[in-house]
C-alpha cells in the first residue's frame, strides 16, 4: 500500500532535482500522486529553452482540477516545485532527503515541496462531496516567473475556470508553525539609471563631461525622497540603492558613463508606473536615462472568509493564534491576486534558501491537517 503520510509524499518530491526552471521528474512524481485522485492534471511547457533563457527559458507547469458538486465553492491551492540551487557545503545529498532526528533535511523541505506534500496528503482524508479543488503548480517561482504561474493562470482564462479563494503554500511562519500568515504583499520595482558624458582628462575639465557628478546628484535627490508612512496593514514603502558602476581603471581620466541601480519595495498606496515616472523624471532632469522593471505590485486581501478558516484551523490544530502580515519579498500571490482572494501560508522559514534546508516532521503533519480542515471549510 503507498504511503501517503506528508513525510513520505515530501520525500518523493526533494528526491526530484528541480533547480529552476523546473521540467520532467518532479513533475512526473506529482502527476502520479494527483490521479489517483481523481484530479484532471494537465501538463505544458511554456517559453522556450533558447530564445526566452533570459526570461526563464522553458518552463513546466502543472495544472489539476476536480470537479466538485454543483453550486458549490472552488478551492485552490497554489505552490511551486522549483528550487533555488543547494549551494556547496551540505552535510548530506541535497537531493536525498533524509530524516535525522525530528528534521527532514533536503533542498525544498521548507520552500515549498513540504507544503505541497502536506496538502495532496490532506486530499486523501477529505469526503468526496465537496466542491470543486484544483492546483496551480508551477516550475518557475524563484527564477523570472514570466512563464510560470501567469501561463497557469492563461490556461485557466481560456477554460473558463475562476476560483473562489486561493491559498498559496508558501513558507510564512516564523517562530513555530502558524504563527503567521500573509494576507497581502508589498509590489517590487528595479530601476537601472545610465548616464552618458564625455571622457576626457581630469586636468581639463572643461574639455569633458563627467557623468558621476550628475549620477550622485540623481542619487541624493532620489535618496530625499519620503514615499509614505506606510499604512494599517503596510510598512513604509522603501528605496534601496543596490549598484553603482563606472568601471574606470585610470586615475586621471574623467569616464564616459557612469551607471547605478535601485530597488523599491512599495505599498498599496503607489503602483510600479506611478513610482517609475516620479524617479524618471529625476533622472531625465539631470541628463540620465532610466530602465524601470516592474516585478509585482503590491496586494492585499482585507480579513475576511478565507483568513478566517486558515486562522480558525491554525488554532484548532496548534493552538496558535496567527499574525496577519504584509511582510516579506514577492511570491507568486501577486500574480493570483488579479482573480481570486489570495492567503498565504506554510512552514517555518527559518531554512528557506540555506544549506542544510529542513523541516520538522510533525510541522509536516500538522500542516497538512490544517489544510485538510482549510479545505472543509471553505467547501462544506
Amino acid at each position: 500500500m503507498t504511503d501517503t503520510s506528508p513525510l513520505a509524499l515530501a520525500k518523493r518530491l526533494i528526491a526530484c532535482p528541480s533547480i529552476t526552471p523546473a521540467t520532467g521528474a518532479v513533475f512526473d512524481a506529482m502527476e502520479a500522486m494527483l490521479e489517483p485522485l481523481g484530479f484532471e492534471v494537465s501538463r505544458f511547457i511554456a517559453g522556450d529553452s533558447a530564445e526566452d533563457e533570459g526570461k526563464g527559458g522553458a518552463v513546466e507547469n502543472l495544472f489539476a482540477i476536480r470537479k466538485g458538486k454543483e453550486g458549490a465553492r472552488h478551492f485552490s491551492f497554489a505552490g511551486h516545485l522549483d528550487v533555488v540551487p543547494p549551494g556547496e557545503g551540505w552535510a548530506s545529498d541535497p537531493f536525498v532527503p533524509e530524516v535525522k532526528g525530528d528534521l527532514l533535511h533536503g533542498r525544498g523541505a521548507v520552500d515549498m515541496k513540504g507544503s505541497i506534500a502536506a496538502f495532496v496528503s490532506a486530499l486523501h482524508s477529505l469526503p468526496s462531496d465537496l466542491g470543486t479543488i484544483s492546483l496551480i503548480i508551477t516550475g518557475d517561482e524563484e527564477g523570472p516567473a514570466y512563464f510560470g504561474t501567469v501561463a497557469i493562470m492563461d490556461l485557466m482564462a481560456e477554460r473558463g475556470i475562476t476560483p473562489d479563494l486561493c491559498l498559496v503554500g508558501e513558507p510564512t511562519s516564523v517562530n513555530r508553525l502558524g504563527d503567521m500568515m500573509k494576507i497581502g504583499r508589498r509590489g517590487s520595482v528595479n530601476m537601472w539609471i545610465t548616464v552618458n558624458g564625455t571622457q576626457g582628462h581630469v586636468a581639463y575639465p572643461h574639455l569633458a563631461d563627467n557623468p558621476i557628478t550628475k549620477l550622485g546628484k540623481i542619487l541624493s535627490e532620489i535618496d530625499a525622497l519620503q514615499l509614505d508612512e506606510g499604512t494599517d496593514w503596510f510598512q513604509p514603502s522603501n528605496i534601496e540603492f543596490t549598484d553603482l558602476s563606472v568601471g574606470n581603471p585610470a586615475h586621471n581620466v574623467i569616464p564616459s558613463k557612469a551607471e547605478g541601480r535601485l530597488s523599491i519595495r512599495f505599498n498599496d498606496q503607489h503602483s510600479g508606473d506611478s513610482l517609475s515616472a516620479m524617479v524618471r523624471d529625476i533622472v531625465e532632469r539631470n541628463g540620465g536615462e532610466l530602465n524601470p522593471i516592474i516585478s509585482g505590485e503590491p496586494f492585499l486581501t482585507p480579513p475576511g472568509l478565507l483568513s478566517g478558516y486558515i486562522a480558525e484551523a491554525i488554532t484548532e490544530v496548534t493552538g496558535v493564534e496567527p499574525e496577519l502580515s504584509t511582510t516579506g519579498g514577492t511570491s507568486d500571490a501577486r500574480f493570483l491576486s488579479r482573480i481570486v482572494p489570495v492567503v498565504e501560508f506554510g512552514l517555518c522559514n527559518a531554512t528557506m534558501h540555506k544549506l542544510d534546508e529542513a523541516v520538522a516532521v510533525e510541522d509536516l503533519n500538522q500542516l497538512s491537517e490544517i489544510y485538510a480542515r482549510v479545505v472543509l471549510k471553505a467547501l462544506s
